[in-house]
């Protein structure tokens, strides 16, 4: 993505892996030098391209977690 600026501080997990090397992450991240955020997202191999996702304090983590723990799946 032209224009942003991100940092991978930490990888937590791949959710996911499709057939041409994509996988769906979470990760903790630093956009545009500001304090790290979780982060859900599609990436290509080697963390070159990136996806649409989504980006979420500890607290809304928390929360998702929460409702998660809920759910009847």
């Amino acid at each position: 993505m032209a224009g942003i600026k991100y940092n991978i501080v930490k990888e937590v997990g791949v959710v996911s892996e499709n057939s041409s090397g994509w996988t769906k992450e979470i990760n903790l991240i630093s956009w545009n030098d500001r304090a790290p955020k979780y982060d859900i997202r599609d990436w290509a191999p080697g963390h070159e391209k990136m996806g649409k996702g989504v980006t979420l304090s500890a607290d809304e983590l928390r929360e998702l977690k929460r409702i998660l723990n809920e759910m009847d799946i």
